[in-house]
Order: structure tokens, then C-alpha cells, then sequence
């Protein structure tokens, strides 16, 4: 088997814009899914999956995301003092340890394949993870960890799929598959939105991969495709011609945390998953309802 997965790219310069006026101020990613932000959830998944170095690509207005990785040394102090250690371990759970984060600032939207491609020198010649943090996901095993599972079984390019709910193949990026034969089978091809009765499978791409770094080589002289934006998936698409590349239809659930109605169920799921608050949750949702 080739070289380990040790780093994980983290997009999250995007704007926000269907979780507006919410993302205005707050970047989208640090919005709360019941008392922790969305990025907390992705880099404890991250770190469940054996990453060394979590590659976050910025955008302007963005600093807030390294402040949240970072010691609040007056915060702690006040902790400390009144005996709050609970919480104080909570607080610290997510700072960055020496060396684990890297900062890059993307510079202008100019979409995924572009974001993923700032962090080229930072990968270097390993193959890497993607994760959308956007989409939010809850399994018993970390769904990045299984995706290096069958990374170690398969090698190539990784890329971890879910079916769509029935009727809307139309809104997502579609695998199609040599045959579906079990969780993990080799891809032929990807379509984005294909019209309804069209669609090659009914898989989508639901926001993790592992790619080799081979990627870059065609980011880097890739034009702008759909929404004049560099697309990852055209880029897959043309590292397909030459490498292989399967689809993980992972066990889990994931929430869409780009959508206000995603993160209303994230915050659901979650809070009704947690021991120490699931009762009271339960008890004031039905109290709504």
C-alpha cells in the first residue's frame, strides 16, 4: 500500500449564503450545532481518522476560525479559578496542538478545485483528505476513518458516497459505478445534476474524499467550469483517465449544515444523540410540537 493519509484540507472560505443572515458576521462553519461549532465536529472526525495536519483554506473576514483553535488564555484563567474544570476540558478540546493546523488564505471564491489547489504545497507528494464541513455527519465509526479503511484495501482515490432521497438524483453530483456490489466499488464516471431518469446510479457525492496528489498537476492548468468556477469534480474526472477512483457508500447519516433547514435537524439529531441532554430535548421538542 502506498503512502498514509495524514493530512486533511478543510475548505472553508465559502460565504454562507443560504444560512444568511446567520453567516453575516459568524463564519457558516462556526455556527452552533447544539453547543459546539459545525468545525469542531469535522476535526474531531479528522483526528478519529488518524489526521496529523488539518489544512483549513480561509477567506477574508475568516480569522475567527484560528482564534477558535487557539488557547483564550484569559477565558481559561477564569476557568480555572472557579474550579469550572468541565468545561475547561471542553474549551480545550479543540485547540490545535503544535503543528497541526496550517492557515491559508484563498484570496478570491474562485471555487472548490481552487481551494483545494492553495493547499498544494502544504500536501506536498501525499495523498489527502477532503472534507466539506458543510456536511455534517453522525456514524459510530468516524466516516473519514472509514474511508481510509478502504483506502488501505484499494488504494487510488476514495471518495465517499450516500443515496439520495427518492426524486432528487437532479440536485447532486451522481457516481457511476463499474457494478454496485456491496459499500465499496469502483467508480467509471461522475455527473453532476443529471436530469431525473438519467442518473447513473443513485449515489451522490456527499462531501468527503481521499485523492492523490496527482490532482494538483490538473487543478493548476484547469479552466473554470460550471459557475465560471475551477471544479473539483472536473478534475477528478480527468485524474479518472489514469488512476482508480472508488466510491464508499459510508454508514452513517449527514446533515447538509449549508442549509437552514440541515442545520435545524443537525441540532435535533445531535442534542436527541447526547446522554447528558437527550431527555430534555426530547421532552421541549414535543412540548413544541
Amino acid at each position: 500500500m502506498g503512502k498514509k493519509v495524514r493530512k486533511a484540507v478543510l475548505p472553508v472560505a465559502g460565504l454562507g449564503t443560504r444560512v444568511l443572515p446567520g453567516a453575516k458576521t459568524t463564519p457558516k462553519n462556526l455556527l452552533n450545532v447544539v453547543d459546539r461549532p459545525i468545525l469542531s465536529y469535522v476535526v474531531a472526525e479528522a483526528r478519529a481518522a488518524g489526521i496529523e495536519h488539518l489544512i483549513f483554506i480561509t477567506g477574508r473576514g475568516q480569522g475567527v476560525i484560528e482564534d477558535y483553535f487557539d488557547h483564550h488564555v484569559e477565558l481559561e484563567t477564569q476557568l480555572a479559578a472557579k474550579g469550572k474544570t468541565d468545561i475547561l476540558a471542553q474549551v480545550r478540546r479543540d485547540v490545535g496542538q503544535p503543528g497541526e493546523m496550517s492557515f491559508i488564505r484563498q484570496m478570491a471564491p474562485l471555487g472548490l478545485g481552487h481551494a483545494i489547489w492553495c493547499a498544494r504545497d502544504v500536501i506536498g507528494d501525499e495523498p489527502f483528505a477532503v472534507m466539506l464541513p458543510d456536511m455534517l455527519m453522525a456514524a459510530k465509526r468516524a466516516p473519514l476513518a472509514q474511508a481510509v479503511d478502504a483506502y488501505e484495501k484499494v488504494g487510488g482515490n476514495i471518495i465517499v458516497v450516500e443515496p439520495a432521497p427518492e426524486g432528487e438524483t437532479h440536485k447532486y453530483g451522481i457516481v457511476a459505478l463499474e457494478k454496485q456490489d456491496g459499500r465499496l466499488n469502483r467508480m467509471t464516471g461522475m455527473v453532476e445534476k443529471p436530469p431525473l431518469g438519467t442518473e447513473p446510479s443513485n449515489l451522490f457525492i456527499s462531501g468527503r474524499y481521499i485523492l492523490q496528489p496527482e490532482i494538483f498537476g490538473i487543478l493548476q492548468t484547469q479552466g473554470r467550469g460550471a459557475g465560471g468556477e475551477i471544479q473539483l469534480t472536473d478534475a477528478m474526472a480527468g485524474l479518472m483517465t489514469t488512476q482508480d477512483f472508488h466510491a464508499l457508500e459510508y454508514e452513517g447519516t449527514t446533515f447538509d449544515c449549508g442549509d437552514k433547514i440541515g442545520l435545524l435537524r443537525a441540532n435535533v439529531a445531535f442534542a436527541l444523540a447526547r446522554p447528558d441532554i437527550a431527555d430534555e430535548a426530547r421532552a421541549a421538542i414535543k412540548a413544541l410540537l
